[in-house]
């Protein structure tokens, strides 16, 4: 007898959905049974490093640090895109040159891009 040929991926997608669903039902009754909630003035007050919180929580903040972070992620990671490409470039055909250089000159608009709307001067 010959197993079905999706049958290994179904059984794969039941455990995969399966798993995560037990571990959060038996999170969920420990939580319930062995730690009840014991609400209380000092449990339910805010504590930050030991002092006491004054003023407003609201803050903030510029998103011209994220948006520095993100794009130095962005051509952080697709340099290491270029790694393989550079060990093996004797070896491969031109196609594989001219796909590498649309790459580049895709990376070097982005930069350009993003340097000419002002995002990668600090203010």
């Amino acid at each position: 007898m010959h197993p079905h040929p999706y049958a290994f991926l179904t059984l794969f997608a039941v455990v995969a959905v399966a798993f995560p669903l037990v571990m959060l039902t038996v999170a969920r009754m420990w939580f319930r049974f062995f730690q009840p909630a014991k609400p209380g003035l000092d449990k339910n007050a805010v504590y930050e490093c030991g002092v006491a919180p004054t003023g407003d929580s609201w803050i903030q903040f510029k998103a011209h640090y994220y948006l520095y972070a993100i794009l130095f992620l962005i051509f952080d990671v697709e340099v290491l895109f270029l790694l393989p490409f550079a060990v093996n470039f004797t070896s491969l055909p031109a196609g594989a040159l001219l796909a590498m250089l649309a790459f580049i000159l895709l990376l070097a608009e982005g930069l350009v891009w993003a340097w000419h709307r002002g995002h990668l001067e600090w203010k």
